[in-house]
């Protein structure tokens, strides 16, 4: 039933997520037990966002009809249709890294802080990936029309669900519900500046920076080798680290290897915070320019897994 084994961990993370979401909405607890399932609820709906987008790279099960299942009950765990990641990440990001039309090229913020940079990224990139969802979803209902009836169960899904859960009742619904789904969303596109800002668009390897630490590799399924994953979008996630010590650490730069990401974090946006490329010079930011269109035709549009579950 499943492609890979290692996703079984992939099922047990998105059963975590409701598991801790059905506590924090049925059991009372004491306050400070609820602050930390409330905390590991929006973790686990992050790590539901990692999954959303290797699931719709490298489709998790064997049957087509499973994996459409799947997108709708992740929608449930990410707060957002999963097919929506098809166009603002796989068509925009991955075809058009860093460049005007890249929706979340991170030369979009600009703050002499680069801590300002780190938390005003995503609110600085939301309406265009919107625009982009909104053009794409119009263009694809033509196009491909089971993308966008998957699209459209999706968001009907999560719409009906979430209504249900605000007329029962409303202060839970936005605790409980809408903020880790917020939270997701803001670390599933937030992490793209720490894997593109300051590296090379146009080398074939140093166009992404990686995090190499066993723990952080172990908890978000691979998603730090981001030089594998853009070379080979396609590829499992379990597969990544091989991968990158066989193909990518040989010639990139080592530099974009990172082997902690806390201690990454720190340097770069706490001490000295300085906003560098991976060689230590300072990023040397284009003039703004608006996005361009990137929608694709029917005949430009990318085959197979970057649709996800309905190819």
């Amino acid at each position: 039933m499943l492609r890979y084994r290692a996703d079984i961990r992939t099922l047990w993370f998105i059963a975590t997520y409701f598991f801790l979401f059905a506590t924090l909405w049925l059991i009372e607890m004491p306050l400070w037990a609820t602050a930390i399932v409330f905390v590991a609820t929006c973790v686990f709906s992050w790590f539901c966002a990692v999954i959303t987008h290797n699931a719709i790279h490298c489709p998790v099960f064997r049957s087509r009809r499973a994996n459409r299942a799947f997108q709708v009950i992740l929608t449930l765990t990410y707060g957002h249709p999963v097919s929506a990641f098809v166009p603002g990440h796989n068509l925009s990001h991955h075809t058009n890294t860093q460049t005007q039309r890249d929706v979340m090229r991170t030369t979009k913020v600009r703050y002499k802080w680069n801590l300002l940079n780190l938390l005003l990224f995503f609110p600085t990139v939301a309406g265009a990936i919107m625009q982009g969802d909104i053009k794409f979803g119009s263009a694809m209902r033509k196009h491909r029309p089971k993308w966008f009836r998957q699209f459209m169960l999706e968001s009907a899904v999560f719409l009906g669900v979430s209504a249900v859960f605000l007329i029962i009742d409303w202060k839970k619904f936005l605790l409980y519900w809408y903020i880790p789904h917020l939270w997701a969303a803001f670390g599933i596109v937030t992490i793209n500046y720490l894997q593109h800002d300051g590296t090379d668009q146009d080398h074939p390897y140093n166009h992404s920076r990686n995090f190499t630490g066993r723990m952080f590799g172990w908890w978000t399924f691979n998603n730090g080798f981001h030089a594998a994953h853009h070379i080979r979008p396609g590829r499992h996630w379990s597969e990544l680290r091989a991968m990158h010590e066989q193909e990518v650490a040989p010639f990139n730069d080592p530099r974009l290897d990172e082997p902690s990401i806390l201690a990454y974090c720190w340097k770069t946006f706490v001490s000295p915070g300085k906003r560098l490329r991976y060689d230590g010079t300072p990023v040397n930011l284009p003039e703004p320019a608006p996005d361009e269109s990137w929608i694709p035709s029917r005949n430009e549009t990318p085959p197979d897994v970057s649709l996800g579950a309905v190819t």
